[in-house]
């Protein structure tokens, strides 16, 4: 089958082999593909072909591994973290607009930390089946982009078609290179996840570092409220002791009160003596005064009664 040249080049290809297609990813895939990234960072060690598996995993979970790569997903990765560092730290003197990119936020909430769990941990697993196969360009002389009219497509999500001309070297070289550019591409990889990590890092330091200095400041808070409980404590002992020496002195106040009503309960009772004392010798007093008037009156009736007879006997005499 012949493809009839585009109008801006002279060359033509008789035959058109292999294609590479570049899955389009709609909003709803590239959402849960962010949220998948950050809640499995762990699987990203940097080890050798841990980010392959990883990223095969996360392609398996969303059913993508038909249509992407794991190299693909890398980089679809990286372009979305680089588009959302350009938007985020603008160089000086240009003016960005984040809020015309629907990802923006989305891709700050992923750099900040703040989607770790919004989507399920994954396990990967070092296996090559059931996944699309990769595929690297081989050196060639000359190449061109199309739209592929491929019936299977018709209807489908959105896909770039990358041809590539004929191949000048041998198959077993282009292999050998193509293993090279994998390394490569996955060491590249390996590379930015370390730095994204490291970024993560320097970030989870600041946080520390500014939960450091709040909890300086509470310390001093407290150390301020420890000093004033001090002062406090140390006013209530003086108090204390004032109070203590008051209650000392009001003891001893109540030990000479009791003192004085035991005088005076004392000397009650020696008043109360002393007045049956004087209630005795009254009445005593008035039987004698009223015996000697007694004795008083019969001797003025006897005197009167002498007197009376010595009259009559004068009376008689003259």
């Amino acid at each position: 089958m012949e493809i009839e040249d585009h109008s801006y080049t002279s060359t033509t290809y008789d035959k058109v082999n292999p294609v590479e297609f570049t899955y389009k990813m709609s909003a709803n895939e590239i959402e849960e593909f962010v949220k998948l990234r950050v809640s499995n960072h762990y699987l990203f060690s940097g080890r050798r072909n841990t980010s392959m598996w990883a990223w095969r995993a996360i392609l398996k979970h969303m059913g993508l591994q038909h249509k992407m790569t794991h190299s693909q997903a890398s980089k679809k990765w990286e372009n979305l973290k680089k588009r959302y560092k350009d938007l985020k730290n603008p160089p000086d003197g240009v003016k960005v607009f984040p809020e015309t990119w629907p990802y923006f936020n989305l891709l700050d909430d992923a750099m900040e930390g703040r989607l770790k769990g919004s989507a399920p941990i994954l396990k990967a697993l070092p296996t090559n089946g059931d996944f699309l196969p990769i595929y690297k360009p081989k050196k060639r002389k000359a190449s061109m982009v199309i739209n592929s009219p491929v019936p299977s497509l018709a209807g489908g999500p959105e896909i770039e078609v990358s041809l590539n001309g004929d191949e000048d070297e041998e198959e077993a070289q282009d292999e050998g290179s193509q293993g090279m550019d994998h390394t490569m591409e996955e060491m590249e990889h390996d590379r930015n996840t370390m730095d994204s990590e490291r970024q993560a890092m320097e970030r989870e330091k600041r946080v520390i570092e500014r939960e450091r200095l709040v909890l300086q400041r509470e310390r001093a808070v407290l150390d301020r409220e420890v000093a004033a409980l001090d002062r406090d404590r140390v006013s209530l002992e003086r108090e204390r002791a004032t109070i203590e020496r008051e209650k000392a002195g009001m003891e001893r106040e109540r030990a000479m009160v009791e003192r004085d009503r035991d005088a005076v309960s004392r000397e009650r009772l020696a008043l109360e003596r002393e007045k049956a004392r004087l209630e005795k010798v009254k009445e005593r007093t008035e039987e004698v005064t009223e015996e000697s008037s007694k004795v008083n009156h019969a001797d003025v009736l006897d005197r009167k009664e002498r007197f009376l007879n010595l009259f009559e006997k004068l009376i008689e005499n003259f």
